[in-house]
């Protein structure tokens, strides 16, 4: 069975980093997509970034990319993807959630059907 945690989140300043860390088991297809989506209040799920372990391609969405970093280990069948953000302010305040899907990554968080159980993240001025 599938199983996504998150950890990490909390509060923090404007300006200031936080990082999430999603520990990833039993992911039964060898080709998949890891994911970061957030939900920020009253706004749909919005991709964050991503990582597909096929080629090591790493994509972030727009308003993150120079500020967010995603890295991913490795060890045996569990895999670890963690999330630095920097530069933080108060839009990225937002629900956050690791998912996976097999095959390559998309933007539809539908076609995403393994997530964890999401971490908050507040960025106050």
């Amino acid at each position: 069975q599938v199983h996504l945690v998150e950890s990490g989140g909390g509060s923090a300043q404007v300006g200031k980093s936080l990082s999430l860390s999603c520990t990833v088991s039993e992911i039964p297809d060898d080709s998949h997509c890891l994911a970061w989506f957030r939900q920020r209040p009253g706004r749909e799920r919005d991709r964050l970034a991503e990582f597909f372990p096929d080629d090591g391609r790493i994509y972030y969405a727009a308003d993150v990319e120079g500020r967010f970093s995603l890295s991913r280990d490795i060890s045996g069948n569990t895999e670890y993807l963690r999330l630095l953000m920097n530069s933080l302010n108060p839009d990225d305040t937002a629900q956050y959630f690791c998912t996976a899907r097999p095959g390559v990554c998309v933007d539809d968080p539908t076609e995403y059907p393994w997530w964890g159980q999401g971490t908050q993240v507040t960025v106050s001025s």
